[in-house]
């Protein structure tokens, strides 16, 4: 049985495996692929420490960190489900099932579709739902994005260095996501916009030839050998039946990432900092639950966890020493511990001890 197991190898779930790999726990990692939405981006100009790197290089980066901590993968399996009895929660893939005492699922979104017709007929025969996978195959031809998010946006700006002529399908009265992407695209001789604009078909013969389109004057047919599909995401989370779910089908949490099920914490962020950020803090929390620590250490300071309530773990810094009721983060640490329980009295940790003392244990 595995101390953790953890379903996705996007930023999520791979940073979550890094630190939990730290922590020496025994974990899995259970992924249909590795990078997630990242490997699909173009040009990444707003990751923290490259100034400029491409999706699939940092996918590649991701990956190589988690491979040097030689962590259990299972590669091209997709969990169909998850179910716990008493203490244990069991994982269930098409190729087998695993047993684990703690769950984090980083399973992150697929691309919505559009739903219109000629989408099923012509998907991989000129329609797409990945520019970075797809756009080399479209060189010197007119192609259309559908969207005006972020997503759309990457993909424009990767398009227009690849095709004749971008089409911009957005739904909306002007386009959304980052202004500095917006104004690339918007001098660019390339590039058509229509705003507030919908899909009404996709047509061809074998291949894509045209799209039609519904616009504030009227409907428009646009000869294009391309369609590149941007309207947003669905969260991959179908296989998680026993837990809250919004009306998204995003996994409802508490403050600490737990869902309902006890054991089963889930983030599905957008911003992959915020994700690596959460996620290291959370596979650190799961470490206390699985062997019974008495701290929770984050990036900013350190969170006194009495009675191993990780309710605690909310805030750092002063916030933490308020919390046990001492000055500061260092009075924190010379603080003792006021009760512990049976399985952390068995591995050393003792009421009265000093803070610091149990933190050699543990470390």
């Amino acid at each position: 049985m595995y101390d953790l197991i953890i379903v996705g190898a996007g930023p999520a779930g791979i940073t979550a495996a890094v630190y939990a790999a730290r922590k020496r726990m025994q974990l899995l990692v259970i992924s249909k692929d590795i990078g997630g939405q990242a490997a699909w981006s173009g040009d990444i100009e707003n990751y923290t420490g490259y100034q400029f790197i491409s999706g699939p290089e940092l996918a590649a980066k991701f990956e190589e960190h988690m491979r040097q901590y030689n962590i259990a993968l299972k590669e091209n399996e997709s969990v169909n489900g998850i179910r716990k009895t008493q203490n244990v929660i069991t994982v269930t893939t098409e190729k087998g099932s695993y047993e684990c005492r703690s769950l984090i699922i980083a399973s992150g979104k697929r691309t919505r579709e559009l739903n219109v017709p000629g989408e099923k007929e012509y998907k991989n025969k000129g329609l797409t739902y990945c520019a970075t996978c797809d756009g080399p195959l479209f060189a010197d031809k007119d192609v259309a994005v559908i969207g005006g998010g972020n997503s759309a946006l990457d993909a424009a700006l990767q398009l227009v260095n690849i095709a004749s002529k971008v089409y911009m399908v957005n739904n909306v009265s002007v386009l959304g996501g980052d202004a500095i992407m917006r104004e690339k695209l918007e001098v660019n001789l390339k590039v058509t916009i229509f705003n507030d604009s919908r899909v009404k078909a996709i047509l061809g013969d074998k291949m894509v030839k045209a799209l039609r389109i519904n616009t504030a004057q009227g409907e428009k047919e646009l000869a294009v050998q391309g369609v590149f599909v941007e309207v947003g995401l669905i969260p991959n989370s179908e296989f998680a039946k026993d837990l809250d779910k919004n009306k998204l089908g995003e996994i409802r949490i508490n403050p600490q990432n737990e869902t309902n099920i006890p054991g089963t914490n889930s983030k599905m962020l957008k911003k992959k900092i915020i994700k690596i950020g959460n996620k290291g803090i959370e596979a650190i929390a799961i470490k206390l639950l699985t062997k019974t620590f008495v701290l929770l250490r984050g990036s900013k300071g350190y969170i006194m966890c009495g009675y191993l309530n990780l309710k605690v773990a909310q805030k750092f810094q002063d916030a933490a020493a308020k919390i046990v009721g001492v000055a500061s983060i260092e009075d924190a640490l010379k603080a003792q511990i006021h009760s512990c329980t049976p399985q952390a009295k068995k591995i050393g940790i003792k009421p009265g001890q000093p803070v610091k003392d149990a933190l050699r244990i543990i470390a």
